[in-house]
Formats: structure tokens, C-alpha cells, sequence
């Protein structure tokens, strides 16, 4: 095994957990990280160490997700148990009947510093994992895989109402998980 063999090996488990978090199927993840790996041992010139190797395969796996979730339509996979009910999460949220917050939101100091650290990135995926399905796949696709609303829209047959309802909603979501794991730190996800 080269050098270069090796380095990409090593970079398996983050593609594979990058993956999943993506695409909620076991299956579906493995195929694009093998996918991904083929790609970059196929052509080893392409990498030309303009960025660091995992920057690179992070861009060729998000390429490959994306025809992922094409290939799958609007099948929607759940690794997890959460539904995707329609509550309206301000609900639980804490909003008063005008409105207004019934408690202040948490201070959240300096967001740009924290959001540097390894473990703030490590909770945030923990918060998108709880997220309902659909919810975390809409959001994934447009804040992480960074598709257009437009995209979206057309990929996953949604008007772009539904889709800013969705957002709002993970937002709220991540942000409330952020606020008591991260933020408040009362206590890990």
C-alpha cells in the first residue's frame, strides 16, 4: 500500500461518519465512501495538495451524496426513532402567548470563537442526529451540502413554503439542543 493509499484509509471512518449523518442509511454511506475511494485512488494527480487530502474527499463525497439522495428520489431512510411529527416546536420552545420568549435565550458569548472547537462540532452533530428525518435531510442538504433552496426544491418535489417551514423548524431545534448541551452545558446529548 502507498503512502497515498494509506492517508485515504485513514480517512475512512470520518467520510463514513460524515456519510451517514448525511444520508441516514447505513447502506447508502458505504456505498458512497467506496465510491469516493475509487475515485480518489483512480486518479491521484487530481489531488494536487491545494487543501489538505480530507478537505478534498469531503468535495468528492459531497458530490457523491448528492447523487445519492438523487438516486433515491424522496425515500427518506431513519437511523434513528425520532418521527417527524408536526408539532410546532414553539411549543416547546418556551414562548409566551404574545410571542416573547418566556425566558431570555442563553448567552452564547462569542459563537465564531466557539464554533473553532472540535468538541462545539462534535455536539452540533449530535444535535443534527436528533433532528427528525426529514427535517436533518432538508437541512443537510441546504446548509452542509450547501444546494440551493431551488435545488432542493425540485430534487425532493417540495414547494419552497414547505422547505422554509422545515428549515425554520431544524433551526429551532439545533438551536434549542445547542443551547442546553453546548451553550448551557447542563448536560451531553
Amino acid at each position: 500500500m502507498t503512502n497515498f493509499e494509506q492517508q485515504i484509509a485513514d480517512q475512512r471512518d470520518y467520510l463514513l461518519k460524515f456519510a451517514r449523518l448525511q444520508l441516514r442509511n447505513e447502506a447508502w454511506a458505504e456505498d458512497a465512501v467506496s465510491e469516493v475511494t475509487l475515485a480518489a485512488l483512480a486518479k491521484p494527480h487530481a489531488f494536487d495538495n491545494r487543501s489538505q487530502l480530507k478537505t478534498w474527499l469531503v468535495g468528492i463525497l459531497k458530490h457523491k451524496i448528492i447523487d445519492a439522495l438523487r438516486q433515491h428520489g424522496r425515500e427518506v431512510s431513519q437511523m434513528d426513532t425520532h418521527d417527524d411529527n408536526n408539532e410546532d416546536p414553539l411549543d416547546y420552545l418556551g414562548f409566551k402567548a404574545d410571542g416573547h420568549y418566556s425566558e431570555a435565550p442563553a448567552e452564547w458569548g462569542n459563537p465564531e470563537q466557539q464554533a473553532c472547537s472540535k468538541q462545539f462540532f462534535e455536539v452540533l452533530e449530535t444535535c443534527a442526529n436528533q433532528l427528525p428525518a426529514v427535517q436533518a435531510r432538508l437541512f443537510l442538504m441546504r446548509e452542509w451540502l450547501e444546494l440551493s433552496s431551488e435545488e432542493v426544491c425540485k430534487e425532493l418535489g417540495l414547494t419552497s413554503t414547505n422547505l422554509y417551514v422545515q428549515l425554520h423548524r431544524a433551526r429551532l431545534r439545533l438551536r434549542e439542543c445547542l443551547e442546553l448541551n453546548w451553550y448551557g452545558k447542563t448536560s451531553n446529548p
